[in-house]
């Protein structure tokens, strides 16, 4: 199986946020956020494997900046680490309030882990990652990293 580059499968995904999306007080539900990160990661992992893919693991998420009503929503995804049958794609989302001239801020990034499955449902191995450079290497590093603690922790969790 050949490896593909994290270009290859990495993914943009921008949504005006509407009222039907906020509370009252015009603050973007959070899980409409955790909704667009998810559609966005799991689109990273299905180019990436090119098979069905399921969410399996969501890192915290913490909200940097409050996203309203009319804010456009952007989130970038990218593959950090891959296993042997998983993925780890970080998701960075930004938010712009296009009634002012100020460049999109930041507001949060998560880190999903999502595993192929083949036609019964079982998980199948996918391709490798091709790093193409110093700051790749650098993130499939710490992506091997929360994937082998979290290995540790289920471990521990089932003994």
């Amino acid at each position: 199986m050949n490896g593909k580059s994290v270009s290859r499968s990495q993914m943009t995904m921008s949504n005006v946020m509407l009222p039907q999306q906020a509370n009252q007080f015009g603050n973007v539900h959070g899980g409409e956020i955790m909704k667009l990160i998810d559609s966005t990661a799991g689109v990273v992992a299905q180019r990436h494997a090119r098979t069905n893919v399921v969410t399996v693991r969501v890192d915290e998420l913490e909200f940097i900046k409050p996203i309203r009503i009319g804010n456009v929503v952007t989130c970038y995804g990218k593959l950090t680490f891959v296993g042997k049958t998983s993925m780890e794609v970080s998701v960075s989302v930004t938010v712009e309030d296009v009634s002012i001239d100020e460049p999109a801020k930041t507001a949060l990034t998560a880190y999903l882990t999502f595993v192929s499955l083949d036609e019964k449902g079982k998980p199948q191995q996918v391709p490798s990652l091709e790093l193409a450079n110093e700051e790749e290497r650098r993130l499939f590093q710490e992506g091997q990293q929360r994937h082998l603690v979290y290995k540790q922790f289920l471990k521990k969790a089932c003994d």
